[in-house]
């Protein structure tokens, strides 16, 4: 039975196991492993080549849990997802045949490539870990995350995500190119042969679940927790911003501080905690007004400007 105080240990055994594959991202790791932490979906935003595929693998394989790979594609149908009914003329009655949703983790490979209506049905799946065929609705297995990802760059045949979807993610990051010495290491890991097949289970699903319920022991001091309900307030007060940060975000910004905090070795929450995780948590829930992307400004250095603006608490315990 897992404690608190071993959440740090066992979060080191996953991140170690993910780094004899990933090279160079450990922040995006932590970031991976918070969402799960916190029961939450991952949208990585970057070019192809980076990691994207390789990044989730190693997390399914490292966590000992199922895993499914959905290419996203103009033509993919809402039941290609979720599964079909149909009539087994064996057995004279309809069965289930289950869709890429029935794992535990799942990458949504190229998410905005498909329409809408494909999109949408994510949205239950994500929300509330279950899903709706033909008016029975079957609970997913857990725990469950959705590592979807977006090539920013090409956007012919795209299809945007709506806002009400984008605020499902519980965070999005990116991988990034990597440096001279990490690219060199690159080529040095898979020169020989493939490091992912060398990585095992360093924790079962249960002990994940176990993990899920600690976090929320985490403690947050009332200063604390204040500081992060100003950060988001301000977003909605800030004349560049046309729709601010939703009490979706706030909780998820909340904890995702108590997640990154456990995983750090900490069974309290730092106003650091939040200015680092604001990146991640707060930028794909955030509508800037026209005349600000006229401007050419991101969103990200609205919300560096909102958390400058913001004083942290100068003492707590």
């Amino acid at each position: 039975m897992l404690d608190l105080t071993q959440i740090s240990q066992t979060s080191g055994r996953v991140i170690d196991s993910i780094e004899q594959v990933i090279v160079g991202k450990r922040h995006v790791i932590e970031l991976v492993l918070t969402a799960i932490l916190c029961e939450g979906h991952v949208l990585i935003e970057d070019v192809p080549g980076i990691g994207k595929t390789m990044l989730a693998k190693s997390v399914a394989k490292s966590l000992g849990c199922s895993f499914r790979r959905i290419q996203f594609t103009p033509d993919l149908l809402p039941s290609d997802v979720t599964g079909i009914m149909f009539f087994n003329q064996k057995i004279a009655d309809f069965e289930f045949r289950p869709g890429p949703l029935q794992a535990q983790i799942v990458l949504a490979d190229e998410i905005n490539r498909a329409t809408p209506r494909t999109q949408s049905s994510l949205l239950e799946a994500m929300e509330e870990k279950q899903i709706t065929v033909e008016g029975e609705t079957m609970f997913l297995p857990r725990p469950f995350l959705v590592l979807a990802t977006q090539n920013p760059i090409e956007l012919e045949g795209t299809f945007p995500l709506p806002e009400a979807q984008l605020d499902r993610f519980f965070l999005k990051t990116g991988l990034g190119y990597p440096s001279e010495d990490e690219e060199n290491a690159i080529l040095l890991r898979f020169e020989r042969e493939n490091p992912l097949d060398k990585v095992t289970p360093v924790v079962s699903a249960a002990e994940i679940l176990q993990m899920q319920k600690l976090v929320r022991q985490v403690r947050v001091e009332e200063s604390v927790r204040q500081y992060a309900v100003r950060i988001v307030r301000a977003t909605r007060q800030h004349p560049e911003v046309q729709l601010g940060v939703s009490p979706r975000g706030s909780l998820a910004l909340y904890k995702a501080a108590q997640a990154l905090a456990a995983i750090r070795g900490r069974h309290y929450v730092l106003p650091d905690d939040f200015k680092e995780l604001v990146p991640a948590v707060l930028p794909h829930r955030l509508i800037t007004s026209a005349q600000t992307r006229l401007r050419g400004r991101q969103v990200e250095e609205i919300l560096a400007e909102v958390v400058m603006s913001v004083p942290a608490p100068l003492e707590y315990r």
